[in-house]
């Protein structure tokens, strides 16, 4: 990476910074999706080296800043897994799969605390670039955790949801709206909501 950003490399590849590189990352992981989805080994292998080569890429143009490199990179994130996981590299106990993300989500606010990325509310952590229906997803997710919202919305089966979500798509798109833009802009009023509803009931009564 360090030859292709030299001034003999690749044009392409000089002109390139972090903000141009931003939406390769995403494009790289959805194909890494798909070669999952259809169980294809061999297209796997090659989109993991893919997104392989935006984290160098990103580390690369880092290390010219000298901001960090890989190494860094790949120590923090060590650090990062064996912090996180005391009932594997210390003494902590955790029973099952709840235990343990209850436990990740402690250790995660305590790194964060009395930082610019401080956690304030259970609702923090959400990409914001997340496509709508994920980040609903993770938004109720948050949601159900801290308490503030109550399982709800009518008992169906998977067809029938998935059904309805098609639905809901195809008339969106046949009055020319888009259905990711109105699902994005009800998620930000709801969690508007969420967010005052939270800070209420922690004021002391």
């Amino acid at each position: 990476m360090a030859r292709l950003r030299s001034p003999t490399g690749c044009p392409w590849d000089r002109e390139q910074d972090h903000r141009s590189l931003r939406f390769h990352a995403v494009e790289e992981v959805y194909e890494l999706l798909d070669a999952i989805e259809a169980g294809d080994d061999h297209e796997m292998l090659e989109e993991l080296g893919d997104l392989l080569l935006q984290v160098v890429f990103h580390c690369q143009l880092a290390r010219e800043r000298k901001a960090f490199d890989f190494e860094a990179v790949a120590r923090n994130l060590v650090d990062k897994l064996i912090r996180r996981h005391p009932h594997v590299f210390g003494d902590a106990k955790a029973k099952d799969v709840d235990a343990v993300w209850a436990q990740w989500e402690q250790i995660k606010r305590a790194e964060k605390s009395g930082t610019r990325h401080d956690r304030t509310s259970a609702l923090d952590g959400i990409p914001r670039h997340l496509p709508s229906l994920l980040r609903a997803e993770k938004l109720v997710k948050k949601a159900r955790k801290a308490k503030l919202l109550k399982p709800g919305g009518r008992r169906s089966g998977r067809a029938a949801i998935a059904s309805r979500l098609f639905e809901l798509a195809q008339g969106a798109q046949a009055r020319g709206w888009s259905a990711e833009a109105l699902l994005r802009a009800e998620i930000q009023k709801r969690e508007r909501s969420l967010r005052r509803l939270e800070k209420s009931l922690s004021r002391p009564s």
